[in-house]
């Protein structure tokens, strides 16, 4: 700036010199050296408004880029915020299922004691016992059971995965259960089956067997329960005939096999030794073929387990 103005001094005071007459002693040489300059110095200036305005134009997008990365980790930041509230909301909600789906499988406060009828035809248990508490007649401690004449299933494998899958239904309807046995290595009697489920807080006992005979037309379920006039467990009879008719009844509805009633029975140990109303449910003949077949079918079994179930929740009025 210093130049210019130096130069426009010059310049002015050759117009001075002019304008009042005085003699014109600059030279081409000075004129041309002054425009030289002149040129020169607005270059300059150009120049350095240039530079200026290209500052201007880098610091605004500095600004801007920063503004931008700013609001880029303020909303990654709200994002990851976001997501993790509602990460924790979710677990929360899960926990809260986890929790209310186990109070109301604890909340009706009823035991069941389910035994799978018989064992594995490996288990020897030809021991005998007292047929009832303080009787003379013995009997084996258990039998192997009959198989399916069609599909050559073992009783007492068809017993045990029925009442497992009805242990697990029951469970989910709020139910505890007791399980005389969960495989079929276990040996156990059917007295100490009886007294097991006592022991152990059953409110009603329930064995699950299936049926066989010598005429391969017989088809349908049954229930068995200990008469009025049973010396051992007499009391029972009329809870365990309600029982049994509550589990039959629905059980037929359900699977829609025959129902072939209930009939009294006293001269069977896992009766006699029951202290709780009691039933065995015959499910059907393996002897016949739509019987044993159907028993097979994993739908036809999702329906034995509910009517059984049902039958369950119909006894306690649920």
């Amino acid at each position: 700036m210093k130049n210019k103005i130096e130069i426009l001094a010059l310049v002015l005071s050759i117009l001075c010199v002019c304008v009042t007459g005085g003699a014109c002693a600059v030279s081409f040489m000075q004129i041309e050296e002054a425009n030289q300059k002149i040129a020169a110095l607005e270059s300059e200036i150009q120049k350095i408004e240039k530079v200026q305005e290209t500052a201007g134009q880098t610091e605004a997008e500095t600004a801007k880029q920063q503004t931008e990365t700013e609001t880029k980790i303020e909303t990654e930041t709200e994002t990851e915020t976001q997501t993790e509230t509602e990460r924790v909301q979710i677990e929360t909600e899960q926990q809260t299922e986890t929790e209310t789906e186990t109070e109301q499988k604890q909340e009706n406060g009823f035991t069941v004691a389910i035994d799978p009828g018989h064992q594995g035809s490996w288990v020897d248990m030809s021991a005998q016992e007292p047929s009832a508490p303080g009787s003379t007649v013995m009997k084996a401690k258990a039998t192997t059971g009959t198989a399916g004449s069609f599909t050559q299933i073992p009783e007492y494998e068809l017993n045990l995965d029925i009442s497992l899958a009805l242990q697990t239904e029951l469970e989910n309807r709020g139910y505890r259960v007791v399980m005389t046995r969960t495989d079929n290595d276990t040996a156990i009697s059917n007295a100490e089956r009886a007294v097991k489920a006592y022991e152990e807080g059953g409110d009603i006992y329930v064995r699950i067997h299936a049926n066989g005979s010598e005429d391969s037309s017989v088809s349908g379920a049954l229930g068995m329960t200990p008469s009025y006039d049973n010396a051992y467990v007499g009391h029972l009879a009329e809870e365990s005939y309600r029982l049994t008719d509550c589990i039959l009844s629905a059980y037929c509805q359900e699977t829609g096999f025959g129902d072939l009633g209930i009939q009294y029975h006293d001269d069977m140990t896992g009766i006699n030794w029951s202290q709780i109303p009691v039933t065995i449910l015959e499910m059907g003949f393996m002897t016949n073929e739509h019987d044993d077949t159907a028993m097979a079918d994993e739908a036809m079994r999702q329906k034995m387990v509910m009517g059984i179930a049902n039958g369950v929740d119909q006894y306690f009025g649920r």
